[in-house]
């Protein structure tokens, strides 16, 4: 058999893709950190006066039945002025992240204006830094009422 050019690069052309794809394979384990998930809210109240607290009840609902999964919770306010407690819990600072103890949770939302409010709540899995978190954001509005209602 005849040694030809073309017949040398090819030899050399294949060895290197059949090195190239065994090499680029890797035995370790890829272990999924962030699983989906959705948040049901039960229906509530939508206006709201000065002085008033509305309770908001929630429940993180996986797409599997995972364990070891913690969620945070973080919230941001647009408009009105108001405070956002977890029921048991500590009142949270705009976009600071809470730890939550619980799928399901209660917030309290008490207006301290007579302002419209319009917030944003977002649910996020905690995991390392190597993978992306899922999240859930929903955003609350409340219609400033009269007292008289």
């Amino acid at each position: 058999m005849r040694l030809t050019p073309a017949r040398f690069f090819g030899f050399w052309a294949t060895l290197f893709a059949l090195v190239f794809t065994l090499s680029s394979c890797s035995d370790d384990l890829d272990v999924q950190q962030s699983y989906p998930f959705t948040v049901e809210v039960m229906p509530y109240a939508e206006k709201i006066v000065k002085g008033q607290t509305v309770e908001l009840r929630f429940e993180i609902q996986p797409e599997g039945n995972y364990t070891n999964t913690l969620y945070t919770i973080r919230y941001f306010q647009y408009d009105g002025e108001g405070t956002l407690k977890l029921v048991d819990g500590p009142v949270l600072v705009n976009n600071d992240r809470v730890l939550l103890e619980s799928k399901t949770f209660r917030l309290n939302y008490a207006a301290q204006s007579s302002d419209a409010h319009k917030f944003l709540v977002v649910v996020e899995d905690l995991c390392n830094g190597q993978h992306t978190s899922s999240n859930v954001a929903m955003t609350f509005m409340f219609n400033s009422a009269s007292n008289d209602e």
